[in-house]
């Protein structure tokens, strides 16, 4: 509608727009900053790239009545012209170097910008109370609606620089979801023939494989073959486990008959717990000593 009103013009200066209409000066902006909030992914880069349509033009009109000094940001086709070609090559380009001279002078523009900005909201705060009060005469409420116009350059600037560093990201998910996309195509490689390992063929003629000989049967065949001459100790089972065992059914054995009140076995353990008793343990083992 502000369009179609016809309210702005570029052959207008500043002072020719009346005070009720200074307001409208931001509507670019706000329009930018709603559409910033809109949450939807799957057009994030849609959005982002819309909001910042709205920011370039709400400066580029207030660059023509000379609002405030800054340097207009480059749109998006002389920021990058061949979009389509490094779209598809994004992910192959090499990181230029850092040119510090601009990155001096950028972080001199922001600190300016951030002085300025701080400036705006101190005087915006002071006049903000008589304005809404309906108190302010014109020329209050014109500095208020000039302080806003400002306070939102410096806005948008920093949405722009944001929105800038987004879009790049946003450009590269999308390649690297394509990327991953498309099916990788499986070669067919013939099987594998087993090889053995030689300095060169003529060693391996003289010599061999290097080692004494190949294998030339299984552990299985190895251990029956063994088996077979009688060459296996017991069966890999040792001597002292199977005398241990005997032992072992031997006291069950005595226990079992004491337990069902055998006389004989009674008398037996009575006679040796009194032989325990009166010879203490190693009497008589002499070990063939004499």
């Amino acid at each position: 509608m502000v369009a179609q009103l016809d309210i702005f013009s570029c052959n207008e200066d500043l002072e020719d727009i009346a005070t009720p209409d200074l307001k409208y000066l931001m509507l670019p902006a706000l329009l930018g900053a709603l559409t910033m909030k809109q949450v939807d992914r799957s057009k994030r880069l849609e959005h982002v790239q819309m909001a910042r349509i709205y920011f370039l033009d709400f400066l580029r009109r207030c660059k023509e009545y000379g609002l405030s000094k800054f340097d207009l940001p480059k749109t998006e086709k002389e920021d990058s012209p061949g979009t389509s070609a490094e779209t598809g090559n994004i992910l192959a380009t090499s990181p230029r170097p850092p040119d510090l001279l601009a990155m001096a002078t950028e972080r001199q523009a922001k600190l300016e910008r951030y002085k300025q900005k701080k400036e705006t909201e101190t005087k915006l705060s002071e006049i903000k109370a008589a304005v809404e009060s309906g108190q302010a005469d014109d020329e209050i409420v014109r500095d208020f609606y000039l302080l806003n116009v400002r306070k939102w350059i410096a806005i948008s600037l920093e949405e722009i620089e944001s929105i800038d560093q987004e879009t790049m990201i946003l450009k590269r998910m999308d390649v690297l979801k394509q990327s991953s996309a498309e099916p990788l195509k499986s070669k067919t490689r013939a099987p594998m023939k087993p090889f053995i390992l030689t300095k060169d063929a003529v060693q391996a003629r003289v010599f061999g494989a290097g080692y004494p000989s190949l294998p030339t049967m299984t552990v299985d065949d190895w251990y029956e073959q063994h088996a077979n001459y009688g060459a296996l100790p017991d069966q890999g089972i040792p001597k002292s486990a199977v005398k241990l065992d005997a032992e072992e059914c031997e006291k069950e054995e005595k226990e079992k008959l004491v337990d069902n009140d055998d006389e004989e076995a009674l008398q037996k353990a009575r006679d040796w717990d009194n032989w325990k008793d009166t010879h203490r343990k190693g009497y008589g083992n002499r070990k063939n000593m004499g």
